[in-house]
């Protein structure tokens, strides 16, 4: 390929064609179904793949194919097939258009729904995570294209419950695995890491297991004067089974099967990455005052994130805002539970673990409900193929000026263990362009536009090293 034709193709594209769509594709509230349970009534999902469809077809890719897939009570996905210039395999590029729920407290000016170019950043919900993903894919194969390189068949699949952890794929990838064919290469746009200088490779993802869990004791509030010291309070009782699940001083889960021995190479990996960008973890935190990480070993940190369970509660009910609490002896006390678990865990022997803990012997006999039980199995990548290992030091060398690093995950892409399950000798390529504080999930999410430019650009020069391997 021409490098110089290469480069200035795909920053051409991101100035003149990707940012003014992706940028719309911002103000679009897709929110994931699981935050919003009349995603199909309000339309926003498939609006959004309207959106990235429409823009597809004024693209020059011959004998592409555009395709809105939907099985029946399921969330829609947008399938893109470009004919390869040379041989018979295909490459799977992945990536979502739905999104994280808005929440408060975005700074002045910003907006999960308004998109805004500031400082090179592109800010709005959806903006890193992970709608920039298609038009990326797309840019990677017309740059090769343009610089008179080579690449195999490639299928861009875009889906829209990720965030909702990808509930649907299992069944999208059984429909469609006899038009996939012979996949010998993933690219997955929905990861990134530690800074902004280098490409990461993501090694592994943590796997998932959540519930909501409900203490109910009443059926109605009573006066807190009267009737406490005789009914026993929800939410000492939901402490107390929390104690099964966690040890409170140290944070450490209890449960045997969310524990697994950390990989000698992931170890080393982590080294190598700590060592490349040091004090990164722990710097992009935006910490309270005085409030200091679990450790300060940063090897130790990145296998926490990484390689090792933890439980936070992401969210409670039945419990009134301070302003509004009266002498109430509360009914019930409900947390949201979210684990993250290993990479080679056992999410199912995990969930049914925790949901014996919860209901059995519980004290005072309370009753506790479980619903919204999901989990999901994380993701350790296969060892890299030479040529890929090659055209990522290509990658490190010629673009970023940087070597790559790698990097493991502490959140979960369930799709990258449901491929590599069907696919078990594809090579994987998880990157993409989020840094450590992209605030993905959270206000002022953002991308960074140039960063983003070169993880496409090599992208592109993987899928021409793929056709010569």
């Amino acid at each position: 390929m021409d490098r110089s034709v290469l480069t200035r193709t795909v920053r051409g594209l991101w100035d003149d064609d990707i940012l003014p769509s992706l940028s719309d594709l911002v103000a679009v509230p897709a929110i994931s179904p699981a935050f919003d349970p009349a995603w199909v009534e309000h339309g926003h999902l498939a609006a959004a793949i309207e959106h990235v469809r429409a823009w597809l077809a004024t693209r020059d890719l011959p004998g592409v194919a555009i395709e809105v897939v939907q099985l029946p009570e399921r969330t829609p996905l947008l399938l893109v097939d470009v004919p390869g210039t040379t041989g018979d395999d295909t490459v799977l590029l992945y990536g979502h258009l739905d999104k994280q729920p808005p929440v408060a407290n975005w700074s002045e000016g910003l907006g999960p729904w308004t998109p805004v170019v500031r400082d090179g950043r592109l800010y709005g919900r959806g903006s890193a995570d992970d709608c920039y993903s298609g038009y990326a894919a797309i840019a990677a194969i017309e740059a090769v294209r343009a610089a008179g390189g080579e690449h195999a068949r490639c299928v861009v699949l875009l889906e829209t419950g990720e965030e909702s952890g990808s509930p649907d794929l299992p069944a999208y990838l059984e429909h469609l695995r006899p038009r996939l064919g012979d996949v010998s290469l993933v690219v997955c746009l929905d990861s990134g890491g530690n800074d902004y200088e280098r490409m990461w490779l993501t090694t592994s993802l943590r796997g998932l297991a959540q519930a909501n869990m409900t203490v109910r004791v009443l059926e109605s509030g009573l006066h807190s004067g009267m009737a406490s010291g005789i009914v026993p309070s929800s939410f000492r009782i939901a402490r107390q089974l929390l104690d099964r699940l966690e040890d409170s001083a140290t944070g450490e889960v209890l449960i045997r099967e969310m524990h697994v021995d950390v990989p000698e190479n992931r170890i080393t990996e982590a080294r190598e990455a700590i060592a490349s960008a040091p004090g990164v973890q722990v710097g992009s935190v935006p910490w309270a005052p005085g409030v200091r990480p679990v450790t300060d070993d940063e090897v130790e940190l990145a296998l926490n994130a990484g390689w090792r369970p933890t439980l936070s509660i992401t969210g409670a009910d039945g419990l009134p805002a301070p302003e509004d609490a009266g002498n109430v002896l509360r009914p019930f006390t409900a947390l949201v539970l979210s684990f993250r678990l290993p990479p080679t865990a056992d999410s199912k022997a995990a969930v049914e673990t925790v949901r014996k803990l919860l209901t059995t012997d519980v004290p005072y006999g309370a009753v506790v409900e479980l619903s919204r039980v999901e989990n999901a199995d994380g993701w350790n990548a296969p060892d890299l193929a030479p040529w890929l290992r090659d055209a990522l030091d290509q990658v490190g060398e010629e673009v970023f000026g940087a070597p790559w690093r790698t990097v493991s995950l502490g959140g979960s892409i369930p799709f990258m263990g449901l491929l590599h399950e069907a696919y078990p000798d594809a090579q994987f390529l998880v990157t993409g362009a989020v840094g450590p504080d992209s605030n993905c999930h959270v206000p002022d999410e953002w991308l960074h536009l140039a960063h983003a430019a070169r993880i496409t650009e090599g992208v592109a020069v993987v899928l021409d090293a793929h056709t010569r391997r």
